[in-house]
């Protein structure tokens, strides 16, 4: 849950300055006005009536550049000759590669890596198509497939522009676990077309996962394939962020010595996150859920738009509240927030329990913002990154799919997901855990290691590891 539209940046503006109409301190003085900090300057050609400038500077929001620039710009002897931002430079041909693992000097090298002795080990998989995990990059290669419709913080931004966040999810998968992904944005929005693409090219991939597919499409997406595939099929901002929601509950309940089982729940919009949130709470022993959207709490008897809301109505909110998240609200020891900003206020968070937990994980605006709720919560967490406690995916995919391609899982399992969300949980000691410090770090080092490990174990336990036990 950390992507979003706007974030800091560092901008270079090249300015050519005109000795004699324009000072450096005007300069200096627009961008401060704009919302900008000067961090480096550079005199890249000097004469005698003109110089040229590199100023860095840094922006707390990107959304703020045209304006800086144009400031900058409208002063007397002042050109804007280009203006590099960082962000962009970073993403110039893409962020990700594909390299030989072994270098062909020569003829020989040629012969056993292509033609003709790739064809004996060709037949072998042939023979035995279970070879390919062996034998193929499938061993370790995750499809990172979207069509670009629910991007987190972007909404329906089609496959081309969802690209750069593959990329980005790629990157993350390699460097936290090892696991080669590649980003697979496709060019339909169709449901079958869709579920018939992922199954034509899985014969690649050892595992799938989905990304920011919009609800309600995306249930059924994930459902046939996982049913239709021999390999783990795993929707992430579904059931990423219900595994790190939960790691971080678990540990803010610890906090505050209450029990999951004896908890309100109040969750605030029922989109794909929502309801993975859902149902992993009531695995992990949640009774008293109550969800909220748009109309109010889902209640059962009440005729819904779509099967997953029926689903939802008939199997949460055992008291059969009603009404808005403010009615809803009173009393919960808990809320946690999938929806948009601002819903949630001062006067909602005053009414729950003692010692109060609330998960805002809206982004890039959270549904109430931290300093709004401060005094009034025991425990916060958000979405973003420059709060404590940031409820981040990145926790929980790197490791899973590390473990399920290791042992060769078929599936990816509700067991699998709560040992996943325990593992991340217990990287936080007894001795660090205070309410800034419920949730690791998603740069810490040993939470994809313990995630990997958990996850096979659990693999293991239901019965879908294909792979025998090589901890043995």
């Amino acid at each position: 849950m950390s992507r979003g539209a706007s974030a800091s940046t560092s901008v270079v503006l090249r300015l050519e300055i005109d000795k004699g109409q324009a000072t450096f301190g005007q300069i200096a003085t627009a961008i401060g006005e704009a919302g900008g900090d000067i961090i480096a300057v550079d005199v890249t050609r000097a004469g005698k009536e003109t110089t040229t400038r590199d100023i860095t500077v840094q922006l707390m929001d990107a959304s703020m550049t045209d304006a800086m620039v144009k400031s900058v710009g409208s002063l007397s002897g002042v050109k804007v000759i280009n203006v590099s931002d960082s962000t962009f430079l970073l993403h110039l041909g893409g962020k990700i590669e594909v390299t030989p693992k072994v270098p062909i000097k020569n003829r020989d090298d040629l012969s056993r890596v292509y033609t003709p002795g790739v064809a004996r080990v060709s037949m072998a998989i042939h023979e035995k198509p279970s070879r390919a995990h062996n034998l193929t990059i499938k061993r370790n290669t995750v499809a990172v497939v979207s069509d670009g419709s629910a991007v987190l913080g972007l909404g329906n931004i089609g496959p081309l522009a969802a690209m750069p966040v593959m990329e980005g999810k790629a990157m993350l998968f390699k460097q936290l676990a090892g696991v080669d992904a590649f980003p697979v944005c496709l060019d339909t929005q169709d449901t079958e077309e869709i579920i018939r693409t992922v199954k034509a090219i899985a014969p690649a991939f050892g595992g799938i996962n989905l990304e920011d597919i919009s609800a309600p499409r995306c249930f059924e997406i994930e459902q046939r394939l996982a049913e239709e595939l021999d390999i783990p099929v795993f929707h992430d901002d579904q059931h990423g962020t219900a595994v790190v929601l939960l790691a971080g509950l678990l540990n803010a309940l610890k906090l505050v010595g209450k029990s999951i089982s004896e908890c309100k729940i109040v969750l605030c919009g029922i989109g794909a996150a929502g309801m993975a949130c859902s149902k992993i709470l009531l695995a992990a022993g949640a009774v008293n859920v109550i969800g909220v959207d748009r109309e109010g709490a889902l209640v059962a008897g009440k005729s819904y738009p779509h099967a997953e809301w029926e689903w939802y109505a008939a199997n949460t909110n055992p008291n059969r509240e009603e009404g808005s998240l403010s009615d809803v609200i009173e009393g919960a020891d808990v809320f946690i927030g999938v929806s948009g900003p601002g819903v949630l206020k001062q006067e909602d968070v005053k009414k729950m329990a003692k010692d109060a937990i609330v998960f805002a994980m809206a982004n890039p605006t959270p549904e109430i913002a931290p300093e709004e709720a401060e005094g009034y919560v025991r425990v916060m967490a958000t979405g973003r990154s420059d709060y404590p406690n940031q409820i981040n995916n990145v926790l929980c995919f790197p490791g899973l799919f590390k473990g399920v391609l290791e042992c060769r899982s078929s599936k990816i399992t509700e067991g699998m997901k709560l040992a996943a969300a325990r593992a991340i949980a217990s990287v936080v000691s007894d001795a660090e855990l205070n309410e800034l410090y419920i949730i690791p770090s998603v740069f810490n080092q040993s939470a994809a290691e313990k995630v990997r490990e958990a996850v096979i174990d659990a693999a293991y336990e239901d019965g879908v590891a294909r792979r025998k036990d090589f901890r043995d």
